[in-house]
This record gives C-alpha cells, sequence and structure tokens, in this order.
C-alpha cells in the first residue's frame, strides 16, 4: 500500500487540533522566540560597545549579555531544541485517540535520544545542502529520504546509523509523495524570509521576531504531526498494524542503504 497523503494530512491536522497539541505549539513558539533572542544577544555582544548601540534598536529582542554568554545560551537551546523534537515525535507518533495527554514513555532514554538526534539531525542537514548545492533533485531526494529520521529515533530507540536506514527504508517508493511535504516547507521558509526583512524595514524588528517565531510554530507543528502520520502508515505497512514500536527494534531487520 502507497502512502495515503491525504489522509496524512488531514490526519496530522487533527492530531495538532488537541490540548497535548496546543501545549506542543506553545513548546515550539517558546524554543523558536528562545534561540533568535539568543541569536540577537549574541550578536549584539560581540560588537563594539558603541557600533553595538547604534544596531540595538534593529536587532529585535535581545538581552543585554556578553557575545559569549549569548553564544553558550543558543548552544544550551539548540541541545533543548533537539529533547523538544524527541518528545515531540513520540507525542505525535501515538494513537490518535491518546492525543489527549504525553505517552507514558515520553522521557524514555531521553539523553541518548536527544545526543542521536542532535548529531544525526546535523549530518542530514548538511547532506541536503550539500545535495542542493550540487544539483537541486539530489537535496529533495535526501531530504525525502530522511523525513522519518527523528521518528526512528525517538519512537524505535534505534541508533544513529539504524535510524539513518530505517528513514531511507520507510521512505522507499514514497519519495514522490513526501517530496511534496519537503517542497511546502521549503516554500514556507521563503516566505518566512520575506515576512522578517519586511518588518524589519516597517521600523518593527521586535514584531519581526515575534510574528516569524509564531508563524513557524503555527506551521510547523502540524507540518511535523503529518509526517508523524506518514510514519504510522509505513511502519505499519511493513510491521502491521499490531505491531509494537516501544522498546529498542531489531536494526538488523533494517534494509542497507
Amino acid at each position: 500500500m502507497a502512502l495515503q497523503l491525504s489522509h496524512a494530512v488531514s490526519d496530522g491536522i487533527r492530531r495538532t487540533l488537541t490540548r497535548t497539541g496546543g501545549l506542543l505549539l506553545v513548546g515550539l513558539f517558546a524554543i523558536q522566540i528562545g534561540l533568535q533572542v539568543s541569536v540577537n544577544s549574541a550578536l549584539l555582544g560581540f560588537l563594539p560597545p558603541e557600533i553595538a548601540e547604534q544596531f540595538r534598536s534593529n536587532t529585535g529582542l535581545a538581552l543585554p549579555i556578553s557575545g559569549r554568554v549569548g553564544l553558550a545560551l543558543f548552544v544550551v537551546l539548540t541541545v533543548l531544541s533537539s529533547t523538544y523534537f524527541v518528545i515531540l515525535s513520540r507525542t505525535l507518533a501515538q494513537p490518535r485517540s491518546e492525543m489527549s495527554t504525553f505517552p507514558a514513555a515520553v522521557t524514555r532514554r531521553l539523553g541518548r535520544a536527544t545526543g542521536i538526534a542532535l548529531v544525526g539531525g546535523l549530518i542530514v542537514s548538511v547532506s541536503i545542502l550539500i545535495g542542493t548545492i550540487l544539483l537541486l533533485f539530489p537535496g529533495l531526494f535526501l531530504a525525502a529520504s530522511f523525513l522519518f529520521f527523528i521518528f526512528a529515533v525517538a519512537v524505535e530507540d534505534l541508533g544513529l546509523v539504524g535510524s539513518l536506514q530505517r528513514s531511507w527504508a520507510l521512505a522507499r517508493g514514497s519519495r514522490l509523495k513526501l517530496g511534496l511535504l519537503v517542497v511546502a516547507s521549503a516554500l514556507f521558509g521563503g516566505f518566512i524570509g520575506a515576512v522578517g526583512p519586511l518588518l524589519d524595514l516597517a521600523g518593527a524588528s521586535v514584531a519581526a521576531d515575534v510574528v516569524t517565531s509564531a508563524l513557524t510554530a503555527v506551521f510547523f507543528l502540524p507540518y511535523y504531526a503529518i509526517i508523524a502520520s506518514a510514519y504510522r502508515q509505513l511502519r505499519d505497512e511493513q510491521t502491521g498494524p499490531g505491531g509494537s514500536t516501544s522498546g529498542t527494534a531489531d536494526a538488523t531487520r533494517v534494509p542497507e542503504l
């Protein structure tokens, strides 16, 4: 059975329209705001005081901290972001009938999963970037192939290599439809890239940070919920509807790249 993208979209949206989805939305917005504040604060902190004062009114949300502290804050929030996406993936991938609460195993081996998600996310991002620079199609192909990486890490407790292999195997035969999701996220990224500068030009730099963070959260929570629904479809096609996803998966059954 091929991926039913329309079902994944409708099911994913329903997953976000719950109390738990609302909490995840607030968390994603908070992370986006925090990362933006840390970047702004670091940039201003590394500038000479007289120059920083000139740019402060056009920088947006920032804290009166040194550049090193701002950079350290960014690193901490980046790690917390990886932790958040592990929790988000585990929550969105549970049966929709259970979306009123967080799963009982939401914090299972959270530190290990966070580390793998952080390292793997960097590898995937660099691979997609290189593929896009060389030619657009390889970048799109890789993005679709590794779309389920975070779910393999968070839900199936696979390691770095096993999660990459698992995502690649799940995407096989459905990359064209998954590519549509990747294109949608790229188009939204371009839209956000235009909104921020327009608000900055209007002298509303603080509003630019808040609006872009809010729009990012509002778009990407349903986006990941749709991916979660697609993941469940393709996973259940391989293991059967009654297949278990809790505990450590058997990586030996994952097809080779």
